[in-house]
């Protein structure tokens, strides 16, 4: 218990403050290009140098930013994802999402097609030395510059904007941006750019414990059931971020964030009396072994859920234990940038990842069934029902499109007494919502949605004919298990995160069936050439997930 201690007085004066950073970085060892040296200068004021960056120069870099971090990864990440194909612990299946995503990062770094299909809410963060000058209007300049990657570029406006509490629009530019800017620093404006897919930011997570869970096998086993809720929806091998402790719950969850991009890494290793943030290497080596133990893998079993681990140990109000945990996602975008007297700069990202695949490609993920989609429904749930779990299939034929707004709009078909669309009876659906389609190319962007988003909506449809065979990405509710089991239906799981590879060799043609009006959320006629996919939930209520109590 805290005892009382006397007011300072004149005769018992307080002692002189000693500032210590809570997150005292070490230095910046992050390789840079130059931008420009455009709209930069120095400029005496009151006889100090002064760097003035014009609103221009902001608008640029930004612009520059997220266009690099929807094409191109950092080479740690790709040195990762090639690790995974030469570890002989790592499954098949590890190793076919691995190759996967080594091909896809390879089409995305081709500047057309983006790395996935949901290029993310734009996230800004600047800070600001104390010696730079400039018009003062700078969240505008930045949000200037996304918005103007995002109209340029082939990638997915993703924000919709409340006209009403329960009425919204799509904004049709990717705006607004989340811009945070803070005072730090001397002669030099840094930032970091990320854009933030709505899989990843719905895996993170808020626990209000107690100090009671402070002890190494309390919080252990606090975090190993906490991980196992993470699922795969968010497109694993993750890079996961765990904070311990917090000033509050939104600083907890704002260094949740900041490690997921390994912004923190220059952190001490121990903490002090003074009250600094620090990593516990110790605790992220034990953690990373817990979830290669798990058997999740590289979505579809295995070894590798998680590619690393950061756990930041944070001071927190003596009444109070907040622990964040989150995750960056396979599309690992972010990207850091600096302004100084010398110019702009942007890190330097992987633009050749080739250099990272095999010399010669692998067979990788066991017997594969060939799935002619353009025969009846019934002889398609009659071949599926004649493989188990964890089967991988490639399709061929057509598919429906439709995610959450369309089936809203389905779901008010059929309580108004009127039957599901033929099209959503005769053919697969798969819960997808495409980036913009580039020029010469039959789709952009188009990879699976998180499957957990239609749950609700499983039975219903499947009683009425719809939804016998879905296809999306990550793990579902017991309900669906049921639903399938009950009417028939099977749930195949999409290989999450390799968008631009199935824009580029998988789906042949793409149109409009209904709700055009949905923008990306319409409904989609698509036809398909050796789509891959596990069968995750069969029509005996078999459930891959359940086996690691995901399902």
């Amino acid at each position: 218990m805290n005892a009382p201690t006397p007011i300072p007085s004149a005769a018992t004066p307080v002692p002189p403050y000693k500032h210590t950073p809570l997150f005292p970085l070490g230095a910046d060892t992050t390789p840079y290009k130059k931008i420009t040296t455009d709209g930069v200068r120095v400029e005496k004021v009151l006889g100090k140098d002064m760097l003035v960056v014009s609103r221009e120069a902001l608008r640029a870099l930004s612009e520059a930013a997220f266009g690099d971090i929807n094409h191109y990864l950092r080479p740690g990440h790709l040195q990762q994802l090639r690790n995974i194909l030469d570890d002989a612990e790592a499954s098949d299946n590890d190793k076919f999402v691995a190759f996967d995503f080594l091909k896809n990062a390879n089409i995305a770094a081709g500047g057309v097609l983006p790395m996935c299909q949901d290029t993310g809410t734009a996230i800004i963060m600047g800070k600001k030395g104390f010696r730079v000058i400039t018009d003062g209007d700078d969240e505008a300049a930045l949000s200037e510059g996304a918005r103007d990657a995002y109209l340029r570029r082939n990638l997915r406006y993703s924000q919709v904007a409340p006209l009403s509490m329960y009425e919204e629009k799509n904004t049709a530019n990717n705006m607004p941006a989340q811009c945070e800017i803070y005072a730090e620093g001397d002669d030099a404006y840094k930032f970091m750019f990320m854009a933030k897919g709505g899989g990843s930011a719905n895996k993170s997570f808020l626990f209000q414990a107690t100090p009671s869970v402070l002890t190494k096998e309390r919080m252990l086993a606090f975090l190993k059931e906490k991980v196992l809720t993470l699922g795969t929806a968010a497109c694993p091998p993750y890079h996961l971020a765990i904070v311990i402790g917090g000033t509050s719950a939104e600083l907890c969850m704002k260094t949740v964030k900041l490690a997921s991009a390994r912004y923190l890494d220059a952190l001490p290793t121990q903490g002090s009396a003074d009250g600094n943030a620090f990593r516990d290497l110790e605790m992220e080596q034990e953690i990373l072994k817990m979830t290669q133990s798990l058997g999740v893998g590289a979505q579809f079993g295995g070894k590798y859920f998680c590619h690393d681990v950061r756990v930041i140990r944070l001071p927190r109000h003596g009444a109070s234990l907040p622990i964040g945990l989150g995750v960056s996602c396979s599309a690992d975008r972010q990207v850091l940038g600096k302004i100084t007297k010398d110019g702009v700069y942007l890190e330097e990202l992987e633009h050749n990842p080739a250099q990272y695949l095999p010399a010669v490609e692998q067979a990788l993920g066991g017997e594969v069934v060939k799935i002619d989609l353009n025969q009846p429904m019934k002889d398609i749930l009659s071949t599926l029902s004649k493989h188990p779990i964890k089967t991988r299939v490639s399709m061929t034929g057509t598919m429906v499109v439709a995610r959450d707004s369309a089936h809203a709009k389905l779901r008010e078909r059929l309580e108004k007494g009127e039957p599901l669309p033929d099209y959503f009876k005769n053919h697969p659906v798969y819960y997808a919502g495409p980036a913009k389609t580039p020029d010469g190319y039959a789709s952009g962007a188009f990879g699976p949605t998180t499957a957990g988003r239609m749950d609700s909506f499983v039975d219903q449809f499947q009683a009425a004919g719809g939804s016998m065979v879905m296809v999306a990405k990550g793990n579902r509710a017991v309900a669906v298990r049921e639903a399938c089991k009950k009417h028939g239906g099977f749930y195949l799981g999409s290989i999450g995160g390799a968008a631009a590879n199935l824009a580029e060799h998988c789906i042949k043609k793409v149109e409009v069936v209904e709700y055009p009006e949905l923008g990306m959320e319409a409904i989609w006629r698509i036809e398909v050439e050796e789509f891959p996919a596990f069968i995750i939930i069969d029509d005996k209520g078999n459930d891959f997930f359940k086996e690691l109590n995901l399902g």
